[in-house]
């Protein structure tokens, strides 16, 4: 159930010819896995970030997210799914080794932590760039809480090459520029959200969590218990995703408009320089005391929670809606991926290709923009699928033009599937390989038999095996480590990671020593670029 089947038909007859296919060969894709750093015993590790990683500043592919112990992995784009995994794998070794006795954890909800002040947030050093990143997650800290923070995701991101947008603005009838490109990665953004409960449903990895993540606090949702301390939604897919993850409600009012790229950027900016009285509370500068960089709702851009984002490379020092407002939209980052346990760097190879037909096939349909109503339908069928998205008599909110029904779960994704799978053909012949159409295959299998999907087959393994969520987490962490330690570098060489520790110690180095300005002076500087 696509809109207007008669646009996608056409664009799927336009990409028909010789070039147009080849240029689909370009798609890259880029990967951040974020993984927390675990002690034997399975709980949260409270030694700082190693130095033999290089600095987190700096360093191109090794980093920290919002804990110290919450590691970052980045890979450069790649047209080829597998040298990204040869990448993952690589760092990953690389990373485990000088790790001691620790190890990964291998799924997105947290380990064992006995209580938030025992996540160390993560520290960038003495520049005032350092120091606002970290001033930044103290005021992740008192806003949301640290626990939230703690909570680990697979970010990919996907972007289409010059070669397609020419025959795509043929096709479409346009102009082949920056705000062509911008407003078409803006309607896959917007088909990408109207289908986004489906990604949850497919790859959520999350239905159980550790008792002690919830710290006490009461919950709108009725789990059951597992185990010592495990708590479980017997229909969930992905806890991660749910109002225990990633939520503001503050945000929620904040109305970001994904119709076009101008407005988007409008309401992200309107955001980051609206006060917020829920947060007056907490010290931005006064007596140089900084428990958040600001009042604001968002205190920077970063801070506004989607499952998908459009994104522009920013230059040092450069907000991002300043680089999508001089440069336009060059990728999108799609964020609604859980870490996939069941393999030792989060993602598999078969995602990519499922990925790629997904995000093209939102691009390739039509795309009517949202208004308040229609934009909360989407947010509703997601909130419905992370929780109960395996029930067998979960029912959706469909929108066709004026006509909105609640259908199947089931349903719908057959419908999705018909044009995923004309969507694959299409990447097949222009690959010359079946690899797409074979993950479309495997994922539609998941809709026919929900018992296939990775939070069926964790809680089944949980329940038959009769095992805690950590005790399941920590043995798959030690088998991952073992495994790693007998891998071989394929892309990467281990100079290649020696270089780069040294390289970002001495990038980090000289940017300390380059800050000629106080620490609030900078702050008002950089927020005051683009008033």
């Amino acid at each position: 159930m696509i809109n207007n089947p008669t646009v996608f038909a056409q664009a799927l007859k336009g990409l028909q010819t010789d070039a147009a296919r080849a240029s689909l060969r370009g798609i890259k894709h880029g990967v951040e896995r974020e993984a927390l750093r675990i002690t034997p015993n399975g709980q949260l590790s409270q030694t700082p970030h190693p130095t033999s990683l290089g600095s987190a500043l700096t360093h191109d592919t090794i980093t920290t997210d919002f804990s110290e112990a919450l590691l970052e992995f980045i890979t450069p784009p790649e047209s080829d799914p597998a040298v990204t995994l040869q990448q993952l794998y690589d760092i990953h070794k690389f990373t485990l080794a000088q790790m001691g006795d620790e190890a990964l954890w291998p799924m997105s909800m947290p380990c064992y932590v006995n209580g938030e002040s025992r996540i160390p947030i993560a520290d960038y050093g003495t520049s005032n760039v350092g120091r606002m990143k970290k001033t930044y997650r103290v005021g992740l800290k008192n806003r949301y809480g640290a626990m939230m923070q703690a909570i680990a995701g697979i970010h990919f991101n996907f972007s289409l090459p010059e070669a397609f947008w020419e025959h795509f603005a043929t096709i479409r009838g346009e102009q082949n520029n920056i705000e062509f490109q911008s407003q078409s990665y803006f309607n896959l953004i917007r088909n990408y959200r109207r289908w986004c409960w489906l990604i949850p449903f497919l790859y959520g990895s999350s239905p159980a969590i550790c008792g002690s993540f919830l710290q006490g606090k009461n919950t709108k949702f009725d789990f059951q218990k597992l185990g010592k301390g495990t708590l479980y939604l017997p229909y969930a897919t992905s806890l991660r995703m749910s109002d225990l993850g990633y939520t503001n409600s503050q945000q929620s009012a904040l109305r970001i408009c994904y119709n076009n790229l101008p407005d988007y950027i409008q309401s992200v900016r309107s955001a980051i320089r609206t006060h917020s009285t829920e947060y007056e509370r907490f010290a931005a500068g006064e007596q140089g005391i900084y428990e958040q960089l600001n009042r604001n709702i968002l205190q920077i851009e970063n801070e506004l929670y989607s499952p998908i984002r459009p994104k522009q490379v920013a230059r040092s020092m450069e907000k991002p809606t300043d680089a999508l407002a001089d440069r336009g939209v060059s990728y999108i980052e799609v964020r609604a991926l859980d870490v996939n346990p069941f393999t030792p760097v989060g993602i598999e190879e078969q995602q990519f290709y499922f990925l790629d037909v997904f995000l093209l096939t939102c691009l390739l349909a039509d795309s009517p923009e949202f208004d308040e109503t229609s934009y909360a339908e989407t947010e509703s069928n997601l909130k419905r699928v992370v929780t109960d998205g395996r029930n067998p008599a979960l029912t959706l909110i469909l929108r066709d033009g004026e006509n909105v029904e609640e259908v199947a779960l089931q349903e719908w994704g057959e419908s999705l599937f018909g044009a995923f799978m004309q969507t694959a053909q299409l990447l097949d012949e222009a690959s010359g390989t079946d690899r797409f159409s074979v993950a479309v295959e495997a994922e539609r299998d998941k809709l026919r038999e929900s018992n296939k999907t990775p939070s069926a087959r964790w809680l089944n393994r949980l329940l038959q095996e009769e095992k805690d969520n950590g005790q399941l987490g920590l043995q798959l962490s030690q088998e991952y480590k073992s495994a790693f330690a007998n891998h071989k570098y394929t892309h990467f060489t281990l100079a290649d990671f020696e270089r780069a520790t040294v390289e970002s110690q001495s990038a980090q180095k000289a940017i300390e020593e380059a800050d000629s300005k106080p620490f609030d002076v900078f702050l008002k500087d950089y927020f005051s670029r683009s008033e």
